[in-house]
């Protein structure tokens, strides 16, 4: 009989759905302060997208625990905050460090799409290859996990966007042609 009990009690479990990693979008995630820390974006992949605010924080789903129907995580609002100011701090830094007149540049999708060319003080990029330049903003680079400058749009993105530069045209960017008009102008 309490065979019979434990094999359907199991089949009932089996049958009804648990969820393993409930933080379902929409969701807040208070921290170990009794403070909303933000709202579920996304959960994916074993990693849960929250919404603090001022970042989209990507926790593993593992550190977060359900305490009393609520989601919690074991960090403060500040706390999480301060490690994603970090990261992007880090990730800005080595961006800033790799984007200089030279550098080899490769699309988001890992195709090698020319070099810089020049960048100027006003953040504009111009990246220059065999079929012209394309003008970019410097916002619109990062480091790719392999260590490369790479630019956040995909090479055919970045083609559609190549402008053919005839021979013996001077390159500037807004900026620099500006400066350079008003060095003229001032002669």
């Amino acid at each position: 009989m309490k065979f019979a009990k434990l094999a359907l009690l199991a089949t009932a479990m089996s049958a009804t759905p648990i969820a393993v990693n409930a933080q379902d979008v929409g969701s807040v995630v208070m921290g170990n302060d009794d403070a909303p820390i933000g709202t579920v974006t996304s959960n994916e992949g074993g990693v849960v997208t929250v919404d603090t605010g001022q970042h989209a924080a990507p926790l593993p789903a593992n550190l977060l625990a359900e305490r009393e129907g609520t989601w919690t995580v074991n960090a403060t609002k500040a706390q999480i905050n301060g490690m994603m100011d970090a990261q992007v701090a880090a990730a800005t830094q080595a961006r800033d460090a790799a984007l200089i007149e030279g550098a080899a540049v490769v699309s988001a999708d890992g195709m090698p799409v020319g070099t810089v060319y020049t960048v100027d003080t006003a953040d504009t990029v111009i990246v220059q290859n065999d079929a012209g330049i394309v003008t970019l903003t410097r916002e619109s680079f990062a480091v790719s996990p392999e260590g490369a400058l790479m630019a956040l749009y995909s090479a055919e993105q970045l083609s559609a966007n190549t402008v053919a530069v005839p021979d013996g045209a001077e390159i500037l960017t807004p900026a620099q042609a500006a400066a350079k008009e008003a060095g003229t102008a001032s002669e």
